[in-house]
Protein backbone atom coordinates (compact mmCIF):
# COMPACT_ATOMS: atom_id res chain seq x y z
CA UNK A 1 0.00 0.00 0.00
CA UNK A 2 2.59 2.53 -1.10
CA UNK A 3 0.70 4.13 -3.97
CA UNK A 4 -1.58 7.10 -3.29
CA UNK A 5 -4.34 5.55 -5.36
CA UNK A 6 -4.41 2.47 -3.14
CA UNK A 7 -5.16 4.16 0.20
CA UNK A 8 -8.92 4.76 0.32
CA UNK A 9 -11.09 2.41 -1.67
CA UNK A 10 -14.85 2.31 -2.08
CA UNK A 11 -15.33 1.69 1.64
CA UNK A 12 -12.37 2.99 3.62
CA UNK A 13 -8.84 1.59 3.68
CA UNK A 14 -8.35 -2.17 3.49
CA UNK A 15 -5.40 -4.48 3.18
CA UNK A 16 -3.73 -7.65 4.39
CA UNK A 17 -2.40 -7.24 7.92
CA UNK A 18 1.40 -6.88 8.19
CA UNK A 19 1.64 -6.88 4.42
CA UNK A 20 -0.36 -3.94 3.09
CA UNK A 21 -1.54 -2.74 6.48
CA UNK A 22 1.38 -2.55 8.92
CA UNK A 23 1.39 -0.92 12.38
CA UNK A 24 3.89 1.64 11.08
CA UNK A 25 1.60 2.68 8.23
CA UNK A 26 -1.46 2.71 10.49
CA UNK A 27 0.32 5.05 12.94
CA UNK A 28 1.04 7.47 10.09
CA UNK A 29 -2.54 7.20 8.89
CA UNK A 30 -3.62 8.07 12.45
CA UNK A 31 -1.46 11.22 12.40
CA UNK A 32 -2.93 12.26 9.03
CA UNK A 33 -6.49 11.66 10.24
CA UNK A 34 -5.80 13.62 13.43
CA UNK A 35 -4.35 16.50 11.40
CA UNK A 36 -7.42 16.42 9.14
CA UNK A 37 -9.78 16.71 12.11
CA UNK A 38 -7.61 19.35 13.74
CA UNK A 39 -7.70 17.76 17.18
CA UNK A 40 -10.83 17.36 19.28
CA UNK A 41 -12.52 14.16 20.43
CA UNK A 42 -12.49 11.09 18.19
CA UNK A 43 -14.32 7.82 18.90
CA UNK A 44 -12.45 4.59 18.15
CA UNK A 45 -13.86 1.08 17.82
CA UNK A 46 -13.18 -2.19 16.05
CA UNK A 47 -14.54 -5.57 15.06
CA UNK A 48 -13.34 -8.99 16.24
CA UNK A 49 -10.43 -9.54 13.83
CA UNK A 50 -7.19 -10.88 15.29
CA UNK A 51 -5.30 -7.67 14.49
CA UNK A 52 -7.78 -5.31 16.13
CA UNK A 53 -5.68 -4.62 19.24
CA UNK A 54 -2.34 -3.93 17.56
CA UNK A 55 -3.90 -1.73 14.89
CA UNK A 56 -6.06 0.16 17.39
CA UNK A 57 -2.96 0.88 19.50
CA UNK A 58 -1.03 2.08 16.45
CA UNK A 59 -3.90 4.23 15.28
CA UNK A 60 -4.45 5.69 18.75
CA UNK A 61 -0.78 6.62 18.99
CA UNK A 62 -0.93 8.43 15.66
CA UNK A 63 -4.13 10.28 16.51
CA UNK A 64 -2.86 11.34 19.95
CA UNK A 65 0.47 12.50 18.51
CA UNK A 66 -1.55 14.89 16.31
CA UNK A 67 -3.25 16.30 19.42
CA UNK A 68 -6.49 14.31 19.09
CA UNK A 69 -8.26 12.86 22.14
CA UNK A 70 -9.03 9.20 21.48
CA UNK A 71 -12.08 7.63 23.15
CA UNK A 72 -11.65 3.86 22.75
CA UNK A 73 -15.05 2.14 22.73
CA UNK A 74 -13.53 -1.28 22.05
CA UNK A 75 -15.45 -4.03 20.28
CA UNK A 76 -18.54 -2.68 18.55
CA UNK A 77 -20.44 -2.97 15.26
CA UNK A 78 -19.94 -0.17 12.75
CA UNK A 79 -23.57 1.10 12.95
CA UNK A 80 -23.32 1.39 16.75
CA UNK A 81 -20.18 3.49 16.45
CA UNK A 82 -21.69 5.65 13.72
CA UNK A 83 -24.70 6.31 15.94
CA UNK A 84 -22.51 7.05 18.97
CA UNK A 85 -20.44 9.66 17.12
CA UNK A 86 -23.46 11.90 16.66
CA UNK A 87 -25.12 11.01 19.96
CA UNK A 88 -22.05 11.86 22.05
CA UNK A 89 -21.16 14.86 19.87
CA UNK A 90 -17.71 13.63 18.87
CA UNK A 91 -15.75 15.32 16.11
CA UNK A 92 -15.55 12.04 14.25
CA UNK A 93 -14.79 8.35 14.53
CA UNK A 94 -12.28 5.86 13.24
CA UNK A 95 -13.43 2.25 12.92
CA UNK A 96 -10.99 -0.61 12.45
CA UNK A 97 -12.81 -3.18 10.34
CA UNK A 98 -12.58 -5.01 7.04
CA UNK A 99 -16.29 -5.79 6.95
CA UNK A 100 -16.92 -8.96 4.92
CA UNK A 101 -13.30 -9.48 3.82
CA UNK A 102 -11.41 -12.69 4.71
CA UNK A 103 -9.69 -12.93 8.14
CA UNK A 104 -6.23 -11.91 6.93
CA UNK A 105 -7.59 -8.45 6.07
CA UNK A 106 -8.31 -5.43 8.21
CA UNK A 107 -9.17 -1.85 7.40
CA UNK A 108 -9.88 1.69 8.56
CA UNK A 109 -13.16 3.54 8.11
CA UNK A 110 -13.28 7.27 8.93
CA UNK A 111 -16.59 8.83 9.98
CA UNK A 112 -17.56 12.49 10.30
CA UNK A 113 -19.42 14.11 13.20
CA UNK A 114 -22.81 13.27 11.64
CA UNK A 115 -21.99 9.54 11.70
CA UNK A 116 -21.57 9.32 7.93
CA UNK A 117 -18.36 8.23 6.23
CA UNK A 118 -16.10 11.00 4.98
CA UNK A 119 -16.62 12.30 1.46
CA UNK A 120 -14.12 11.44 -1.24
CA UNK A 121 -12.89 15.04 -1.02
CA UNK A 122 -12.03 14.57 2.66
CA UNK A 123 -10.38 11.23 1.94
CA UNK A 124 -8.16 12.89 -0.66
CA UNK A 125 -7.16 15.50 1.92
CA UNK A 126 -6.04 12.72 4.29
CA UNK A 127 -4.19 10.97 1.46
CA UNK A 128 -2.38 14.17 0.58
CA UNK A 129 -1.35 14.69 4.21
CA UNK A 130 -0.05 11.13 4.42
CA UNK A 131 1.83 10.84 1.16
CA UNK A 132 3.41 14.29 1.36
CA UNK A 133 4.20 13.94 5.09
CA UNK A 134 2.51 17.31 5.41
CA UNK A 135 1.31 16.84 8.96
CA UNK A 136 2.60 18.09 12.27
CA UNK A 137 3.02 16.06 15.42
CA UNK A 138 2.32 17.99 18.60
CA UNK A 139 4.91 18.77 21.26
CA UNK A 140 5.15 16.62 24.38
CA UNK A 141 2.87 18.97 26.35
CA UNK A 142 0.12 19.14 23.69
CA UNK A 143 -0.47 15.46 22.99
CA UNK A 144 -3.99 14.10 22.86
CA UNK A 145 -5.31 11.80 25.58
CA UNK A 146 -6.27 8.14 25.11
CA UNK A 147 -9.06 6.77 27.31
CA UNK A 148 -11.63 4.00 27.41
CA UNK A 149 -15.19 4.94 26.48
CA UNK A 150 -18.00 2.67 27.66
CA UNK A 151 -21.76 2.69 27.33
CA UNK A 152 -22.38 3.00 23.61
CA UNK A 153 -24.13 -0.38 23.32
CA UNK A 154 -26.80 0.47 25.89
CA UNK A 155 -27.48 3.81 24.22
CA UNK A 156 -27.58 2.20 20.78
CA UNK A 157 -30.00 -0.56 21.83
CA UNK A 158 -32.28 1.98 23.49
CA UNK A 159 -32.30 4.13 20.37
CA UNK A 160 -33.26 1.17 18.19
CA UNK A 161 -36.13 0.22 20.51
CA UNK A 162 -37.40 3.79 20.42
CA UNK A 163 -38.28 3.16 16.76
CA UNK A 164 -40.10 -0.12 17.42
CA UNK A 165 -43.43 -1.17 18.83
CA UNK A 166 -42.19 -3.56 21.50
CA UNK A 167 -45.66 -4.80 22.50
CA UNK A 168 -46.52 -5.78 18.95
CA UNK A 169 -43.25 -7.69 18.57
CA UNK A 170 -43.68 -9.49 21.90
CA UNK A 171 -47.17 -10.68 20.93
CA UNK A 172 -45.77 -12.38 17.82
CA UNK A 173 -43.62 -14.80 19.86
CA UNK A 174 -40.99 -14.88 17.14
CA UNK A 175 -38.40 -17.64 17.05
CA UNK A 176 -35.27 -16.29 15.37
CA UNK A 177 -32.02 -17.93 14.24
CA UNK A 178 -29.02 -15.57 14.02
CA UNK A 179 -25.68 -16.36 12.42
CA UNK A 180 -23.27 -13.72 13.76
CA UNK A 181 -20.26 -14.93 11.73
CA UNK A 182 -18.05 -14.84 14.85
CA UNK A 183 -17.94 -11.05 14.93
CA UNK A 184 -19.37 -8.04 16.72
CA UNK A 185 -22.92 -8.27 15.43
CA UNK A 186 -23.23 -10.85 18.21
CA UNK A 187 -22.94 -8.00 20.72
CA UNK A 188 -26.16 -6.39 19.51
CA UNK A 189 -28.65 -8.49 17.54
CA UNK A 190 -29.18 -11.48 19.88
CA UNK A 191 -29.41 -9.18 22.91
CA UNK A 192 -31.86 -6.83 21.21
CA UNK A 193 -34.16 -9.62 20.06
CA UNK A 194 -34.18 -11.30 23.47
CA UNK A 195 -35.07 -7.96 25.07
CA UNK A 196 -37.97 -7.83 22.61
CA UNK A 197 -39.22 -11.22 23.81
CA UNK A 198 -37.99 -13.35 20.92
CA UNK A 199 -36.82 -16.93 21.29
CA UNK A 200 -33.30 -16.63 19.87
CA UNK A 201 -30.99 -19.36 18.61
CA UNK A 202 -27.47 -18.13 17.86
CA UNK A 203 -24.93 -19.61 15.48
CA UNK A 204 -21.29 -18.58 15.42
CA UNK A 205 -21.82 -15.93 18.08
CA UNK A 206 -18.52 -16.48 19.89
CA UNK A 207 -16.13 -13.70 18.88
CA UNK A 208 -13.22 -15.17 16.94
CA UNK A 209 -11.20 -13.31 14.32
CA UNK A 210 -10.29 -16.55 12.57
CA UNK A 211 -13.99 -16.91 11.60
CA UNK A 212 -14.11 -20.64 12.39
CA UNK A 213 -17.83 -20.92 11.66
CA UNK A 214 -17.80 -19.51 8.14
CA UNK A 215 -16.29 -16.75 6.05
CA UNK A 216 -17.94 -13.38 6.72
CA UNK A 217 -18.93 -12.46 3.17
CA UNK A 218 -22.71 -13.02 2.86
CA UNK A 219 -22.65 -15.39 -0.09
CA UNK A 220 -25.10 -18.30 -0.30
CA UNK A 221 -22.29 -20.86 -0.31
CA UNK A 222 -20.44 -19.56 2.76
CA UNK A 223 -22.80 -20.87 5.46
CA UNK A 224 -22.21 -24.37 4.07
CA UNK A 225 -18.41 -24.23 3.89
CA UNK A 226 -17.86 -25.00 7.55
CA UNK A 227 -19.88 -26.70 10.20
CA UNK A 228 -21.64 -24.01 12.23
CA UNK A 229 -21.90 -24.18 15.99
CA UNK A 230 -24.72 -23.17 18.26
CA UNK A 231 -23.79 -20.85 21.09
CA UNK A 232 -25.61 -19.20 23.95
CA UNK A 233 -25.15 -15.45 24.16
Amino acid sequence: MTSRSLLFGTNGIRGIVNDDLTPDLVTKIGVAIGEHFGGGDILLGYDARTSNVILSRALSAGLASAGTNVHDAGLAPTPALQFAVKHFKMRGAVIITASHNPPEYNGIKVVASDGIELSRTNEIEIEDLLFTNNFKRKSWDNLGKISNFSGIMAVYLKAIKNHLNENTIRKKNFKVVIDSANSVGALVTPILLRELGCDVITLNSNLDGHFPGRLPEPKPENPHKKETARHSL
